[in-house]
């Protein structure tokens, strides 16, 4: 049985974690932080980081309680920064502050931080721990977690399918697989992620806006990532004419006509040159390293199915989202995954940490890689 002074520290630091979720897609690349302070199982602040140089979550809730800071404990989802970034270092503040005891939920994977914020608060006699709810805290900021330790997004694939894996008709003809239920979700996720990626294929055939479209306002558009060897995105696409926030990069391999990209260029979109692969198409991990120096710590790829066929073949996704409508395509239908050349289903790469929920009619199905 947990102590009472643990129970209190686990509610607490939920509600921090709630805290911190406020700013979903809305602090990249820097992570999502929620901060609660309390004095004798009393809340006398709250805060979060709400966006990439503004005050972190620890200044907001300091700077709401003011003189009664002293003497409270401070509940962080994140350790204090110790670094000069575009904000001061907080655990300067913090130590500032009177607070006599820091609860962090996990150290910062940061390497210029990485323990160092706890460290400088326990120098100064401040009780410092750090662990609590720490899978919950870790799992809010799984792209910043990837980016900051490797320089690359994390990968999230997606696909809305048939119950028999189908994700279209051969034809071509348009129709939704799933639910509008189901795209509403996928809408939110387009508004938390920092990339959404798709193939030429797509792009020629939807010719997609790419962009979230959710009720009311408030909500932001990714970056559109195109996959176009060959750069035969039309200067007229939809991603390139119609209002957004948001840019679209094209990446296209060496030998893409110089004019092609002008003209592309012209029209709003960034272009970046990658080499080929193996297989003849974009060199995918050199795609990652290009958007992962850009500051994209999370990328959407939703396809078509030879764009995730090459994601999962060369293990470069990190999560997957399958939204299954209640209908059969048979023979009809294109693939989710093509051919990976396995051998043998003990050669299958396996999902872990399985989530399966209802979408009104459609069943949600995602895990991590």
């Amino acid at each position: 049985m947990k102590s009472s002074s643990e129970a209190l520290d686990r509610r607490l630091m939920r509600l921090a974690l709630a805290q911190a979720r406020r700013a979903r897609g809305r602090t990249s690349p820097n992570p999502l932080v929620g901060a609660v302070l309390a004095k004798d199982g009393q809340i006398i602040a709250c805060g979060y980081h709400q966006k990439a140089g503004t005050p972190h979550a620890e200044i907001n809730a300091l700077t709401q309680a003011g003189a009664q800071a002293a003497g409270a404990t401070l509940y962080l989802t994140l350790e204090p920064c110790s670094h000069h970034g575009r904000t001061p270092p907080c655990c300067e503040a913090v130590a500032a502050s009177g607070v006599v005891r820091v609860v962090a939920g996990m150290t910062d994977p940061n390497p210029l931080v990485a323990g160092r914020g706890l460290r400088y608060l326990a120098e100064r006699g401040i009780e410092a721990t750090v662990g609590v709810l720490e899978k919950e805290c870790r799992e809010l900021n799984l792209s910043f977690c990837r980016w900051i330790t490797s320089g690359l997004p994390w990968v999230i694939l997606k696909a809305g399918l048939s119950l028999d894996g189908r994700i279209a008709v051969k034809s071509g003809r348009p129709g939704w697989i799933t639910g509008e239920a189901s795209r509403r979700r996928v809408h939110r996720l387009r508004d938390e992620v920092d990339a959404i990626l798709v193939g030429i294929g797509t792009a020629l055939a939807d010719d997609p806006a790419l962009t979230t479209r959710l009720p009311g306002r408030g909500h932001r558009d990714p970056l559109r990532v195109v996959l176009d060897r060959e750069l035969r995105l039309p200067v007229a696409a939809r991603m390139l004419n119609q209002e957004s926030t948001a840019s679209t990069l094209v990446f296209c391999g060496p030998g893409a006509d110089p004019a092609r990209r002008e003209a592309l260029e012209r029209a709003g979109a960034l272009v970046a040159g990658v080499g080929l692969g193996a297989d003849g198409q974009l060199d995918l991990p050199a795609v990652l390293a290009e958007l992962g120096r850009r500051q994209v710590t999370s990328l959407l790829v939703e396809g078509g199915g030879r764009v995730l066929t090459s994601f999962w073949r060369q293990g470069l996704a990190q999560q997957v989202m399958l939204f299954y409508g209640p209908l059969f395509l048979g023979g009809d239908g294109l693939p989710f995954i093509g051919p990976l050349g396995l051998g043998g289903v003990e050669r299958a790469r396996r999902l872990r940490e399985v989530r399966c929920r209802r979408i009104d009619d459609d069943v949600l199905i995602e895990g991590l890689v």
